[in-house]
């Protein structure tokens, strides 16, 4: 059996058009989603892009892993000290290990391993394409690897070929000449001027007034569609057109490899993935272009499925699932074993026959941008998400905040002070997940209470007195007063 996994960097599914987004912006993708099983309540468990990535290749937990930061010790997995053998865990029993049981050769055509000295990411593949620009690359740059690798081996059997693509991830690299695919279509409905001017008055990193960062810094001059600050709602619709144009110009080139499968007559009998490593805010918690929080926009993926001899038809799974139950279901239908160590559960079988068996609820945590763990569950027939704040990044984050998804999408009314019993009924949820991680941990920590003692989140660990300093200097003297008094000690 042949299996291909197209990884696409930032992609939300609801700026797709299978998932119900008005514009055109994945025609390829949407077309594969009629032969497909589309998922729509998939959650990764670690953001962003290195947790979440070392948690879908070990099938385990950035809690079990020790990887949910993007630096400092968190950044790395546990070390196993005297007891590791002559191969650590991630080679024993990550998902490549346990995929070259069943007698797939895996491949990877990405950047990543190198973009995040993720070297334990590597375990167990047969052969790595380094395209070498650290996710910088456009898809022009990447897609044409993995089309001559399929040219060269498409026809044997029994591979697993990962291609990572980032054109949706900030900054913006859409080819200029690729035009502005969206510039007649409107805009989501919730973009509203109330909405921009909420965001522009507000702080934070990757706000409305510091895209790119958290003080203001200069953007990208090589790359004139990216902004360096959303100023008004011009600038808004830039931003939203150009993060679709982004997709877009993905999609393309996922088409020119669905295209090659076709030419090579092997499109029939090849498993076929789509997927992502997390979502992308684009306004929600002020959050313009990025994925620092465990909320329902950085922690949602996409994920499609075509499986020949079972998914071969448009359906619909509305299951609870993490991103690496679909790895362990993987290995279970290509006749292998889910190793013993694994977070993922595996539907194989609710997928053969066509039914929905998920979870009660999912977990999702966030060590880079902010420190904050999150619970997707249901209550009376709505969905919902409450996110518990341990450190706010310098964001406009409360310690405890639920929103009602099924009402409000897009997070812009907290919840908890109306509802505090669905607020407590979170926490219920998340001191239980926290027990059975504690219990199933060979580790006495927990890597997100590391990150606090280092000082909190990677990106904005000691940078408060230089943001306060910005947002006086913008008008924003409240908001500087406000991470001045929950920050005393990091001045």
């Amino acid at each position: 059996m042949r299996l291909l996994y197209i990884d696409i960097d930032s992609l939300r599914p609801d700026h797709m058009g299978c998932y119900g987004y008005h514009r055109n912006t994945t025609p390829h993708i949407d077309q594969l989603a009629k032969e497909s099983t589309r998922f729509t309540n998939i959650y990764i468990s670690d953001a962003p892009c290195l947790p979440s990535r070392t948690a879908l290749w070990s099938g385990r937990t950035g809690f079990h892993t020790g990887v949910v930061n993007h630096g400092g010790v968190a950044s790395q997995p546990y070390i196993e000290g005297r007891n590791r053998g002559h191969q650590d865990v991630f080679s024993r029993t990550g998902w490549m290990q346990a995929l070259a049981k069943t007698g797939m050769k895996t491949v990877t055509i990405s950047p990543f391993g190198q973009r995040h000295a993720a070297w334990h990411w590597y375990a167990s593949f047969n052969e790595i394409y380094n395209t070498g620009k650290n996710g910088g690359e456009r898809a022009d740059e990447i897609a044409p690897v993995a089309l001559d690798w399929l040219e060269r081996n498409g026809q044997d059997e029994n591979w697993f070929l990962h291609i990572n693509l980032w054109d949706p991830h900030t900054p913006f690299r859409s080819p200029e000449d690729f035009g502005e695919p969206f510039a007649d279509d409107p805009l989501p409905e919730w973009f509203t001027e109330e909405m921009w001017q909420r965001c522009w008055n507000g702080f934070g990193a990757h706000s409305a007034q510091e895209p790119n960062g958290l003080t203001g810094e200069e953007g990208f001059p090589t790359l004139p569609r990216h902004l360096n600050s959303i100023d008004s709602m011009d600038a808004v619709r830039k931003w939203v057109d150009n993060y679709d144009t982004g997709i877009l110009y993905a999609d393309l080139w996922v088409g020119r490899i669905i295209d090659k499968l076709r030419d090579l007559g092997i499109y029939e009998d090849t498993i076929i993935v789509i997927g992502a490593d997390h979502g992308e805010n684009i306004g929600e918690l002020n959050i313009w272009g990025d994925h620092q929080t465990a909320d329902e926009i950085t922690c949602k993926v996409p994920l499609l499925i075509r499986w020949p001899g079972i998914s071969e038809t448009e359906r619909v799974d509305n299951a609870l699932h993490y991103h690496f139950d679909w790895a362990a279901t993987a290995i279970e239908l290509l006749g292998g074993t889910v190793p013993d160590n694994w977070d993922g559960q595996s539907f194989a079988e609710a997928f053969r026959t066509g039914e929905e068996s998920g979870r009660d609820y999912v977990v999702t945590s966030q060590g880079t941008w902010s420190c904050q763990r999150g619970v997707r569950f249901d209550y009376q027939g709505d969905d919902y998400i409450c996110l518990r704040t341990y450190h706010d990044g310098y964001k406009d984050l409360d310690e405890v905040m639920l929103y009602n998804l099924t009402q409000d999408p897009h997070e812009e009314t907290n919840l908890v002070d109306e509802l505090p019993h669905v607020a407590d009924k979170a926490m219920s949820l998340l001191a239980e997940w926290q027990q059975n991680q504690m219990f199933t941990s060979k580790y006495d920590v927990d890597p997100l209470m590391t990150v606090m003692r280092e000082g909190g989140p990677f990106y904005t660990r000691g940078r408060l007195p230089q943001y306060i300093e910005r947002l006086k200097a913008t008008g924003r003297a409240a908001a500087a007063e406000k991470l001045a008094k929950r920050h005393p000690d990091e001045l």
